[in-house]
């Protein structure tokens, strides 16, 4: 019997596990994929947003600045790499002005610290390669870059190591309401808990309509992504958007917290939440729309185009409710999601105890980790520190730098890995320009000397996604 099952672990459900963690609970953590992070919090914009957006009377607009204070603070308990890189919101007409006016009145009310109002020129000071058709801007400087899977991977590396049980490839397709427990059915096994926590994302409806009413319905929506190389990252350092329109934030052009270029998203409501492919329209859109923007944006920098789902709702705001005893929904998480997960976790464990649930605190916890980085290390002391670790010595992916010693730490931190993607999100392996062309068979093999597993069975990515399916020649003498 556990005390709080937690569907799904996105950015929500690691943050609720993370928050958990610090308690004397038996908590489980479960998802239907073979890792954290592969729905929402893989693929967005990869924002901390500062607040300007939401209407003040929503739960987005009440969360969104306490939510990025928050994520702040946890970037250095965590270690995990954030860059305030300022927000500009751009006006190219004369009504786009107006809605300046309103994102400013909005950002006043939700306690967005540090706004301006600039003309074309000003805003042009700031990033020279704006157009210039722009009249006018809005500057939001409490605002920034983050990498999303690895924050959420973090807090699942915490809150595994602090006690709680993650269990992958457990797809939820009933649950059984009990006279004094819940009882969670998954594709291959079942499990019995006092309380549940909805935080299955896309599928939100689909859970919480297992034992309530139905309440709000998911749209699943895609925005199609370009990443441009680091050799385009010099064209601006700070995160351009347009005027929203009332379906979407617009087609943005980023930094990332690695000196790409991230351009994108545009938005379609599609029937499968599954379908992450890319279309050649689409992405032709988003570069005429970010050209807008930034008209001397280099599309033939661009290393990888993917897409993602977000979890638009007919609700439009947050679902945080207690919807029968003892079950949480953290559902219908839109943006400004990722800025919000750790306000949201915090708010619904507060729901959780108002139902009952005992909250006594570890006395040990910890809830920090530290990662070693080689190429952070100051150079005068890099031959010191390979000689007592010689397998930070040998550099596995050239376009980023990572070293064997960083892949095997990523490997042992507790979580499980059965793919290079895994890998990818935890130590950095196959971002760079060659996408993972050269380290992947390196990467590979570390994997299978460090876990067991054969090489027939480590994916790419997602179950299925095999890349060997056979020897071709026999090898042994």
């Amino acid at each position: 019997m556990f005390d709080v099952i937690i569907i799904g672990a996105g950015i929500i459900g690691c943050a609720t596990a993370y928050q958990l963690s610090q308690f004397k609970l038996k908590v489980l953590l479960l998802d239907k994929e073979n890792d954290v992070s592969l729905g929402a919090s893989c693929a967005n914009t990869a924002i901390i947003h500062g607040g300007y957006d939401p209407d003040p009377a929503t739960l987005m607009g009440k969360y969104n600045v306490k939510g990025a204070k928050r994520c702040i603070e946890l970037v250095d308990a965590l270690d995990i790499k954030f860059k305030k890189s300022g927000t500009l919101i751009i006006a190219l007409a004369e009504n786009d002005l107006k809605t300046l006016d309103k994102y400013y009145n909005r950002g006043l009310l939700n306690g967005v610290e540090g706004m301006a109002m600039l003309d074309g020129e000003e805003a042009r000071k700031r990033e020279p390669n704006l157009s210039e058709a722009v009249i006018g801007a809005l500057w939001v400087p409490e605002s920034g870059v983050i990498n999303p899977w690895e924050f959420t991977i973090a807090m699942a590396e915490v809150a595994v190591r602090e006690g709680v049980k993650l269990e992958l490839n457990q797809k939820v397709v009933d649950i059984e309401k009990n006279t004094d427990h819940y009882l969670v059915k998954t594709e291959t096994n079942q499990f019995r808990t006092k309380y549940v926590v909805n935080a299955a994302g896309v599928y939100s409806d689909k859970i919480h309509n297992m034992v309530a009413e139905p309440a709000f319905t998911i749209k699943p929506t895609r925005g199609q992504y370009f990443l441009l190389d680091r050799s385009a990252g010099e064209t601006i350092k700070t995160i351009i958007f347009p005027c929203a329109t009332e379906f979407t934030k617009g087609i943005l052009v980023s930094p990332t917290i690695h000196d790409n270029i991230l351009v994108g998203p545009d938005a379609e409501v599609i029937s499968d939440p599954e379908d992450t492919s890319t279309t050649g329209e689409a992405l032709a859109f988003i570069a005429k729309q970010a050209r807008k923007s930034v008209p001397c944006l280099d599309f033939r920098n661009n290393i990888r185009n993917y897409s993602g789902i977000r979890a638009n709702s007919d609700y439009n705001d947050f679902f945080i409710k207690i919807s029968t005893p003892k079950f949480l929904d953290l559902a219908a998480i839109k943006s400004p999601g990722l800025t919000c997960a750790p306000i949201i976790a915090e708010e619904g464990i507060k729901l959780l105890a108002e139902e009952g649930l005992e909250l006594n605190k570890k006395a040990n916890w910890d809830g920090t980790r530290k990662i070693i980085r080689f190429k952070e290390i100051p150079k005068a002391e890099r031959a010191d520190f390979i000689e007592k670790n010689p397998e930070y010595g040998r550099i596995i992916c050239r376009c980023e730098h990572i070293t064997e010693g960083e892949i095997i730490a990523a490997i042992r931190r507790g979580l499980p890995i059965f793919s290079l993607d895994a890998v990818k999100r935890r130590a950095g392996s196959g971002l760079g320009r060659c996408q993972g062309g050269f380290c992947g068979p390196r990467v590979q093999e570390i994997i299978a000397r460090e876990t067991g597993i054969s090489p027939l069975d480590i994916l790419l990515n997602k179950t299925g996604s095999y890349i060997l399916v056979d020897r071709t020649k026999n090898t042994e003498k």
